[in-house]
């Protein structure tokens, strides 16, 4: 593990327990909370580009989920939605937070909302970015629907390798020549940590209760950020929660994919400034205007 904390840690980088669990988490910048939590095959590192324009602005805390990034795997196994929400719940409490806004991507989007319907008084705005959590077959993406054939997660370590893990990369970004070779290490290197695999394979195995009719119980102000070339969970999905939400926007990304939020750091952190902070686009970007807003499209 020294090899990875050397190369995948920095300043902000701390741990703690849960449930017996190592817990990678960063704490940084300073403003009102906002808790950033990052879909499957991931880390936290997903959100580098954000952290980087908005912590002048926010006090952003994000975690590696047990199983994912330099966080351990759990011993028990146990990877499920009120497991996850349990260690959120205890990484506000260690850091003095009562309540926060919430921003969550693909698998962290399902936490994200479930979290905000399980503690409202705990999610002041809620953001979804292309966000999982409908059960339905065409809404579960490939990967998953493939590892949750009999024999293959007996295999795991054997198929996940590094041109494996880009091909992945390149069904999520909008855009493949984005795609660097120390983006597609950065993936292997943490996915493919002792424990990980196994923990990934063990999370889509699971038995997962279906939520989504109670979305309409969601308190929180929320903003939905989708990428329309997202490959894994259809843009029709973000209308979904958009129909379900009461208080919900959206904003679509013409020319990005599953994670917009890493293809495009500058102009989806603006959005997020400006929805978190209730302010004007204009207000958000300050005097940055290397790209026209018109160019995203958005429903109300």
């Amino acid at each position: 593990m020294s090899i990875y904390l050397q190369k995948y840690t920095n300043e902000a980088s701390r741990f703690l327990v849960f449930d017996g669990t190592l817990v990678h988490y960063r704490d940084e910048g300073e403003g009102p909370v906002l808790l950033l939590i990052h879909g499957a095959f991931s880390s936290l590192h997903t959100f580098d580009q954000w952290v980087a324009e908005l912590k002048n602005s926010f006090r952003i805390i994000r975690i590696d989920l047990p199983g994912f990034g330099l966080s351990q795997a759990r011993i028990d196994h146990k990877y499920d939605v009120d497991t996850y929400i349990r260690c959120l719940n205890t990484v506000l409490k260690l850091l003095d937070v009562e309540s926060c806004s919430v921003a969550g991507s693909s698998l962290g989007g399902w936490l994200a909302w479930e979290f905000a319907l399980e503690q409202p008084q705990k999610v002041d705005k809620l953001i979804l970015i292309d966000s999982a959590g409908f059960l339905d077959e065409k809404s579960i993406p490939l990967p998953f629907r493939m590892a949750r054939t009999p024999f293959v997660n007996k295999i795991v370590r054997y198929i996940i390798k590094k041109n494996v893990l880009e091909v992945f990369l390149r069904q999520v970004y909008g855009d493949s020549s984005k795609i660097t070779p120390e983006l597609v290490d950065r993936y292997y290197d943490l996915f493919s940590r002792e424990g990980n695999p196994e923990a990934f394979f063990a999370l889509v195995n699971g038995k997962f209760k279906d939520n989504t009719h109670q979305l309409s119980h969601i308190k929180a102000p929320t903003l939905i950020m989708w990428g329309e070339k997202d490959e894994w969970l259809p843009v029709a999905n973000g209308y979904r929660f958009l129909s379900e939400i009461p208080q919900a926007r959206m904003i679509i990304y013409e020319d990005l994919g599953h994670i917009p939020m890493e293809e495009d750091p500058h102009h989806t952190a603006i959005d997020a400034k400006a929805f978190l902070l209730d302010i004007t686009l204009a207000e958000a970007e300050k005097s940055v205007s290397d790209k026209s807003p018109s160019e995203r499209t958005k429903s109300d």
